[in-house]
């Protein structure tokens, strides 16, 4: 019989984890809170070794690269549109750069012919037993799986209920960020231009797939604010609130604002887990070692699905070995990419004029740039075990058996 799993999250962290174990003949459910999968959203990177190996071994890469943005310049602009600073697109965008919905919707496919999806459903309670977990759902009926791993993000639901409240594990980094979409009636072309005062970014860039759209970026400082997550309204009127009174192209985007049916809003903030498991529930991404943005969280997402379906695999059925060594293989790698999102805020919207003085002086001497470009290219790194060349011979059989494992590879 085969291990039951079920994921919490849609986004990446889950389909990815759903798309390896599917491969290696787990029984895999994914819940998603949202009623389909979610496009939109700001552009995400791989970069380094490790990211693009585990890409290629999924089979994925040069999908990936076919879907490429070639990257993402930015410049920055005072309230008379005089630009202050340009960053060049390998500035951010890694090795491959992706629309983070063109990523969701490849892992999604790629996962969906063994992964059962629930959608518009969510956790509401979960009891371990010495058998499995018994999940209380929102809408549908109660189940019992062998395992529950959290896939649901900085604010993840099965962390506050398996591991205790968000307060444990989430810091706020001082900072806020939206993104929404509307028409490019600025005609852009490529690459992003924003408004940069003390505390404050307002920047709207070229959609790299359809020239008639186009992307805001907001990102402002602020104390920690209390609203509902689940009430875009409520967010909306945070971030016109935050912006008012600024000139440039602000006022028209935040008229965009109103009309946008889809925004994404969230503080910068970093999860910090003591331990990323406990009993039958583990946790993945962001929900056991997030960044907001800038610590490179999709690629070690991605890298770490691949890491704990090899290790459940490995482990032919002994869920704590296996969650002790995904944590041993992985946690030092996580927190050094996890880094790079503490300096995220303070580096896009200085504090203060004197701070945005020094960043735009620094980065336009070319030397300077160039040896930050170069840095950007040192990411870490972790070895890799090749999964299925050691099970391809294994005689474990709790998750398939071999001919899974030997069709899976075939497949690809």
């Amino acid at each position: 019989m085969s291990t039951t799993v079920l994921i919490s999250g849609a986004s990446i962290a889950g389909p990815a984890l759903a798309y390896w174990l599917g491969r290696y003949g787990f029984e895999t459910t994914v819940v998603e809170l949202a009623p389909a999968l979610r496009g939109g959203g700001q552009a995400v990177d791989f970069r380094g070794e490790t990211h693009l190996t585990v890409l290629e071994r999924m089979g994925v890469l040069g999908e990936l690269r076919a879907l490429g943005t070639g990257g993402s310049p930015i410049t920055f602009v005072d309230r008379r549109g005089r630009q202050l600073l340009h960053l060049p697109a390998e500035f951010a965008g890694g090795e491959v750069e992706v629309p983070r919905g063109e990523l969701a919707r490849t892992l999604y496919r790629r996962s969906l012919p063994r992964t059962r999806y629930l959608f518009a459903d969510s956790i509401t309670a979960l009891e371990q037993t010495p058998s499995g977990v018994r999940v209380a759902f929102q809408h549908g009926a109660p189940r019992e799986f062998d395992l529950v791993i959290g896939a649901d993000g900085l604010h993840s639901n099965v962390r506050r209920l398996a591991f205790g409240p968000e307060e444990r594990y989430v810091r706020h980094l001082g900072y806020y960020a939206a993104t929404w979409q509307l028409p490019n009636y600025l005609g852009l072309s490529a690459g992003s231009v924003g408004l940069n005062v003390p505390g404050r970014l307002a920047a709207v860039g070229a959609d790299h797939r359809d020239p008639t759209r186009a992307g805001a970026f907001f990102v402002f400082a602020s104390t920690g604010l209390r609203y509902d997550r689940h009430d875009m309204e409520q967010q909306k009127t945070l971030v016109r609130d935050a912006f008012a009174g600024l000139g440039w192209e602000v006022p028209r985007l935040l008229e965009s604002l109103g009309l946008a049916p889809e925004l994404y809003f969230d503080s910068i903030s970093r999860a910090d887990v003591p331990a990323w498991s406990t009993g039958r529930v583990a946790l993945l991404g962001d929900a056991a070692c997030g960044a907001t943005i800038g610590g490179m969280g999709t690629g070690t997402a991605v890298v770490a699905a691949y890491v704990l379906a090899g290790e459940l695999a490995r482990a032919c059925g002994d869920h704590r070995a296996a969650f002790a060594r995904y944590e041993h293989v992985l946690r030092d790698y996580a927190q050094g990419c996890q880094k790079g999102g503490d300096r995220t805020g303070p580096f896009l919207a200085p504090g203060t004029a004197a701070g945005l003085r020094v960043r735009n002086g620094l980065l336009n001497r070319r030397w300077i740039l160039d040896k930050m470009l170069e840095m950007g290219k040192r990411v870490s790194s972790v070895d890799l075990p090749d999964y299925e060349a050691e099970l391809s011979d294994a005689a474990c059989s709790v998750v398939g058996g071999q001919d899974d494992l030997r069709a899976g590879h075939r497949s690809q």
